[in-house]
């Protein structure tokens, strides 16, 4: 890839108005070691001076370009499928990402994507006004999913046209980049602490009262999944009772019993719902949801004395 074709690409997100910055050929590591963030520019001198005689690698640095790029990333061989996703046949956070926005009800909102060198995909959405968020990894809290990451403030993602081995970051989608959705929007706003502490205080104080509503809640869902998500809601129903199995707050067998009589209206439904299916998602997810225990907290009254 030559320096001038490289130059050239930045300046073109240049005048997009988002901040690039030199990546080491071939690399995904910026050039620019120290605040590269604060020395990303659209300034046609610096990328001009940058992209003079080396063949740079593009950086954009996606908070200051008021861009947020939804990284979906691939499975590895070898590398475990979390049960969840496993049971639903999804592989890759392209996977995740459809079923969320299939559970919502809505689609994934075209945008200006871009293919990577491991066989995913960046999507690039504008933040919504007043807005700052930060970049999320797959395995924090506020992540969207499995296999799908966040760049925001603190972040960058490697330019279309930059020729990272094996096959580069290709331009897929040159639509101008659309505003984040509402519901990704949500799913990366950190929740306030005090809403996570309270339900895992009803939890400690009155569990009886709580794994019941629990149970009705995630039975009459499954009763009233809709068409074409009776696995997907059967998943999250056992799994989420399979947490409370994991905190030692339900019985398992009462779990699946609970769960199995809620599913016979899925596999009397007009689809393709059968006994042996319906016991598997059962017994996967509700295993998946023990390794991953409801979190409580104690009731204060039983708090040991200092």
């Amino acid at each position: 890839m030559s320096t001038e074709y490289l130059r050239s690409c930045a300046l073109d997100f240049a005048e997009r108005g988002w901040r690039v910055f030199p990546i080491t050929p071939w690399a995904k590591k910026p050039a620019v070691i120290d605040r590269w963030e604060t020395r990303a520019s659209t300034d046609p001198d610096h990328i001009n001076h940058w992209w003079r005689h080396t063949p740079y690698s593009i950086g954009i640095a996606t908070g200051p370009s008021g861009l947020v790029v939804i990284d979906l990333d691939t499975h590895k061989y070898g590398e475990p499928i979390p049960d969840q996703w496993a049971v639903l046949g999804i592989n890759s956070g392209t996977g995740v990402l459809r079923a969320l926005a299939h559970q919502r009800g809505v689609t994934i909102t075209p945008t200006y994507a871009v293919s990577t060198p491991s066989g995913g995909w960046h999507l690039y959405y504008t933040t919504p006004p007043g807005v700052a968020l930060r970049n999320t990894q797959s395995n924090t809290r506020n992540a969207i999913g499995w296999k799908i990451d966040t760049r925001a403030h603190g972040g960058y993602v490697v330019a279309p046209g930059s020729p990272v081995p094996p096959n580069g970051y290709q331009l897929f989608d040159d639509r101008d980049p659309a505003v984040l959705p509402d519901w990704l929007h949500q799913a990366l706003t950190p929740t306030p602490s005090t809403g996570l502490s309270a339900p895992a205080q009803t939890v400690a104080t009155n569990p009886d009262s709580y794994v019941a509503a629990a149970v009705r809640g995630e039975t009459h869902r499954v009763r009233t999944a809709p068409p074409g998500q009776h696995n997907a809601v059967l998943c999250r129903a056992a799994y989420a009772l399979g947490q409370l199995v994991g905190a030692g707050l339900l019985d398992e067998t009462t779990a699946r019993a609970e769960l199995t009589t809620a599913a016979q209206v899925l596999i009397s439904a007009d689809c393709d719902c059968t006994p042996t299916e319906v016991a598997r998602v059962i017994t996967v997810s509700l295993a998946a949801g023990a390794r991953n225990p409801r979190r409580t907290t104690p009731s204060p009254h039983r708090r040991r004395a200092a």
